[in-house]
């Protein structure tokens, strides 16, 4: 058998390998952790975590809520909730500087609280928003990083499957974590939404002014469209919030209230039902294989004792509290260039939780920091997941290149609204505390 040490540099490389290789991230964690745990405890104790872990992990009362958010999200896209959120954003906004920019990161953070999927709401807006911005005239950057950017939001808004991530990692309350996300995801839409504003003040041909005014009375009328989006928020944020039902119900309340409001639109063909499930059940199947992967090499690290070590050895640095949150979020966002955001939460977290906690830091606001962190990886290059289903999802010609170029000035916001979190940490605790 060898070292803990050494079997960890054995299994971080094999996992390195994996990824260059093309290798799914949860199967390159799971094969390490795998190779780590043969190394150190023998292959009695790998062989017994690969035949209990995977099913321990789909059994979690906790980890349930996921599919059904999912599902929720798949079901109001069919619903075309995203199609009247847009209109209606639209209509308002459209005649200000950079307004349909401004429309779709309205849009966004509103179907986040319907979908709480970056990926699904980034792929959306990309098919609905990129034509109408190019035939607007409207610079492909701008465009392309706003859709990007925006979609991220579903990250910190609720319901979000990141949240429900750290909850499960960190044994905190799903519930409370959810309510935590609201505030600080509305105050990052605030900032997408000025910074958008003085890009375009700053450089008018960056997004042509429309020359045709909208009548208040088509103003008024496109919002008793967004319905179903208030519908579902209020089923599901308002169910937890107001004690009625815990999480993993509000999850499968929400699926059902989005699919009466699907039944409502008359949307519900069998064939096209079907699809949407199935996409919903891909979805979760992605999402499962890396948190299963996650699982299996985090238990290699606890089973060494490694998590321990490396916890003591960093507390014994001594350093001030600041100098621990610097390396946690400087840890957060190298990783967030190669790593996806639910791999990042469960490599580190074992490690990190309860360094920061025993350092003063709470949970909860270091939750959101998290998700935050994970939010700035998703635009960041050189992986930058959702830059990557904007490029693949544009009906209109894109490079890489156009998007990372787009979503830089998103990147410098997001950084002003981590400050401001860290600074004032009571935009995230405030709920929180009204909510216990």
């Amino acid at each position: 058998m060898l070292d803990p040490a050494t079997a960890a540099i054995l299994a971080i490389a094999f996992v390195g390998f994996l990824l260059v290789a093309g290798a799914q991230i949860g199967v390159s964690l799971g094969l390490g952790g795998l190779l780590g745990m043969y190394l150190t405890v023998g292959p009695f104790a790998a062989n017994a975590q690969l035949a209990t872990v995977p099913f321990s992990t789909t059994n979690s009362f906790t980890l349930a809520v996921i599919p059904l958010f999912i599902l929720m999200g798949s079901l109001a896209t069919q619903a075309r909730l995203t199609t009247d959120l847009y209109n209606a954003a639209y209509n308002w906004v459209s005649r200000m500087p950079g307004g349909l920019a401004m429309t779709t990161t309205i849009a966004s953070a509103a179907f986040g609280a319907a979908s709480g999927s970056t990926i699904v709401n980034a792929a959306v807006f990309t098919r609905m928003a990129m034509p109408e911005m190019t035939k607007l005239g409207y610079d492909k950057r701008l465009s392309s990083g706003c859709i990007a950017a925006s979609g991220t939001l579903a990250a910190l808004i609720p319901p979000s499957v990141l949240m429900v991530i750290y909850a499960l990692i960190t044994e905190q309350s799903v519930g409370i974590l959810l309510v935590a996300g609201l505030v600080p995801g509305i105050l990052t839409a605030i900032v997408f939404l000025v910074g958008i504003y003085v890009m375009v003040k700053r450089r008018p041909e960056l997004a042509p002014m429309p020359t045709d005014a909208i009548p208040l009375s088509k103003k008024l009328s496109s919002l008793k469209n967004v319905w179903g989006t208030v519908f579902l928020f209020t089923l599901v944020i308002g169910g937890i919030y107001g004690g009625f039902f815990v999480p993993t119900y509000a999850g499968a309340v929400g699926a059902f209230g989005a699919l009466l409001i699907v039944i409502l639109k008359r949307r519900a063909q069998r064939g096209v039902l079907a699809e949407t499930v199935r996409d919903a059940v891909l979805t979760s199947a992605t999402i499962f294989t890396v948190v299963i992967g996650g699982i299996l090499f985090a238990r290699f690290l606890t089973y060494t004792g490694l998590v321990t070590t490396i916890s003591d050895s960093i507390l014994a640095w001594d350093l001030p509290p600041l100098a621990y949150f610097a390396t946690f979020a400087l840890l957060f966002l190298i990783l967030g260039m190669f790593i996806e955001p639910i791999a990042i939460m469960i490599m580190t977290l074992p490690v990190m939780f309860p360094v920061m906690t025993s350092v003063g830091y709470d949970p909860i606001w270091l939750g959101v920091i998290a998700v935050k962190m994970a939010e700035i990886s998703l635009i960041t290059p050189p992986v930058g997941l959702n830059v990557y289903v904007v490029r693949s999802s544009s009906p209109v010609p894109l490079t890489l290149g156009q998007v990372f170029s787009g979503v830089f000035p998103f990147i410098v916001m997001e950084i002003i609204v981590l400050f401001l979190l860290v600074m004032f940490p009571s935009i995230v605790t405030f709920l929180p505390n009204l909510a216990r």
